[in-house]
């Protein structure tokens, strides 16, 4: 596309635009993972996009998974998405991370409302929060953030999740599905807590929120499977 000036009436082009040719930004995974190639990321050998609110960028073995706001990102901000999946150390990661949140891709889509905990189970919710506070001094050294734990009744397939602080102020959060407390027993539910903290330790760390080989191994180091899966009856 040539940058035109207008001066008296009159239309013309800027000799240094003659030359210039813009790409156009990609519009698929394939196209995405092709222009991050450009920029040096070597990896990875399929790129998903997802609508995902919680996890802009992840990825496991050979797979990433990036939020489509990205699409639009200048070079600047693809590089930063390399750094954070080729990155070697935590801090240039927990860099690559906050370039990348610094990007507002929120703006392109409606903010969600989150659902509250029902007041019946609100003292199922508050017993899980002193957990965490517990855990997160036993397991984790009192690195992890505080936060509360939510009692979700629309959780019909998952046993919990930890959703990630996004940049339009939501705060980070650790849900546990009702119906797996109720048919499970509070014990796995708790075992489930451990899981998302994992999860949460991942991200404050700004590695790949994932079940990847972080994931197992840190979840091996503080004695929970990396494999829990159950299912959630209705």
């Amino acid at each position: 596309m040539l940058r035109s000036l207008s001066r008296v009436g009159r239309t013309f082009e800027h000799p240094s635009q003659l030359t210039l040719v813009l790409s156009a930004p990609p519009r698929t995974g394939d196209e995405l993972l092709r222009r991050l190639r450009e920029h040096g990321l070597k990896r990875m050998s399929e790129c998903v996009l997802t609508r995902n609110r919680n996890v802009m960028v992840s990825f496991g073995a050979n797979e990433m998974r990036v939020h489509e706001g990205y699409l639009a990102a200048p070079d600047d901000v693809l590089r930063a998405i390399v750094r954070f999946v080729e990155g070697s150390t935590r801090r240039e990661r927990l860099e690559a991370r906050r370039h990348l949140l610094a990007f507002p891709v929120e703006v392109s889509a409606p903010r969600r409302r989150r659902s509250g905990t029902h007041p019946d189970d609100r003292r199922f919710a508050e017993r899980l929060t002193e957990k965490h506070a517990e855990f997160n001094h036993v397991f984790f050294g009192g690195a992890l953030r505080s936060l509360d734990v939510r009692v979700s009744r629309r959780m019909r397939a998952r046993l919990g999740h930890y959703i990630a602080a996004t940049t339009a102020g939501d705060p980070s959060e650790i849900a546990i599905s009702r119906r797996h407390l109720r048919h499970h027993g509070w014990d796995e539910a708790l075992q489930t807590l451990l899981h998302e903290m994992v999860h949460q330790w991942q991200d404050e760390r700004g590695l790949a929120v994932d079940h990847g080989r972080t994931f197992r191994t840190k979840a091996r180091e503080i004695g929970i499977s990396p494999f829990a899966c159950r299912t959630v009856a209705a």
